[in-house]
């Protein structure tokens, strides 16, 4: 299937709500009358939808007469220790947002199990635009370069943030990042037995901790910010909530900024992304360029080519983890997303993606 072929596929598979698939339903009465006690101006009836993306936790828009919430939980069935902690998306989206930070505002965060059966989190729904294609294909060509640098703008906005005066000091170790989610990720590939092995993962797993760039700094990173993990403006070049923290954590700056950078090598096919686009044409700002914007707004010097590859290569390797975990549980029958499968073949792609950035490291 074409690049653009999947990319209009995908946007099919995530726009909008369902029905709770199965598997996934909500005790809505005890889910009512919790929101009653803890959300502020709550007022029934309930009705609750399953929105179609969502590859981890899985997520719920919940309808009222007044208003519209979303509910992000815990999936169930046996989940891999550390892994889908909403507590702690939670956590940042309230520190971030007295910061007038864009995200969605926090209602209440739930660890009961005996509500709906897993922790969960209620936070406002928030109208706007989600661009699933990184051309940015729906907006005229003058304007792109605009959407470009709200982003670039948001994630460098991010990195100036500090983490003590957001009292996240606890929210991640400062220091030894690279070297823990190597690690980290690792782990979670080779612990999952049931979605396999991989020549090219084992040689990443072998090889990045052993040249992982001599620099240590340590800020809020967001861990997943990609184009289609935004809501923008109805009709502005302007973000309004950046979603889906799952992954933040105190982390380096740069392996942040390079993740979202990757969109510029990556096919199409897998995630939002650019490769083999023409961004002249499309009126999109070059890579070198973008990195030159996120430095300036960051007071930063650009980054070295040989740094930077590696940056690439372990955000390549990371998401094949991410990737290789949606395998194994599409294989075990408990992925969140009903397009899991599609996600879990795009595996080798990305390890070749990272053995390629590897390459370019020496």
């Amino acid at each position: 299937m074409a690049g653009a072929a999947v990319v209009t596929a995908r946007t099919a598979a995530n726009v909008g709500t369902t029905g709770v698939r199965d598997g996934y339903a909500l005790d809505e009465a005890r889910l009512a009358r919790w929101m009653e006690a803890h959300v502020e101006g709550f007022s029934g009836p309930l009705a609750v939808e399953q929105f179609r993306g969502g590859q981890s936790n899985p997520t719920y828009k919940l309808v009222t007469p007044r208003r519209s919430y979303v509910l992000r939980r815990k999936p169930p069935g046996v989940l891999l220790k550390g892994a889908h902690a909403v507590e702690r998306e939670a956590r940042v989206l309230q520190a971030l947002g007295r910061t007038g930070y864009p995200v969605a505002h926090v209602f209440g965060l739930c660890t009961d199990d005996s509500v709906i059966g897993s922790w969960f989190y209620v936070m406002e729904m928030v109208e706007g635009r989600i661009f699933w294609d990184a051309t940015f294909a729906d907006v005229a060509r003058h304007e792109r370069a605009a959407y470009f640098d709200a982003m670039n703008e948001a994630i460098a906005a991010l990195h100036r943030l500090d983490s003590h005066d957001l009292s996240l000091d606890d929210y991640g170790r400062p220091g030894n990042y690279f070297e823990r989610q190597i690690a980290r990720w690792s782990r979670q590939y080779l612990a999952d037995a049931e979605a396999g092995r991989d020549p090219g993962m084992d040689r990443l797993v072998e090889w990045l901790p052993r040249h992982i760039p001599a620099c240590e700094e340590a800020r809020i990173v967001h861990g997943d910010f990609r184009c289609d993990n935004m809501i923008f403006h109805p009709s502005e070049p302007r973000i309004l909530a950046v979603l889906d923290w799952e992954l933040s954590t105190i982390g380096h700056p740069l392996a942040d900024f390079a993740y979202h950078a990757m969109m510029y090598r990556m096919p199409p096919e897998i995630v939002a992304g650019l490769r083999g686009a023409d961004l002249a044409a499309l009126g999109i700002p070059g890579e070198a360029e973008y990195i030159s914007a996120y430095c300036g707004r960051v007071g930063r010097p650009t980054i070295g080519q040989a740094d930077y590859a590696f940056y690439l290569a372990f955000n390549f390797f990371r998401l094949a983890a991410i990737f290789h975990g949606i395998k194994g549980r599409a294989i075990r029958g408990t992925a969140a997303s009903a397009h899991a499968r599609e996600r879990a073949r795009s595996f080798p792609l990305l390890v070749a993606l990272a053995c390629e950035s590897l390459e370019a490291c020496r």
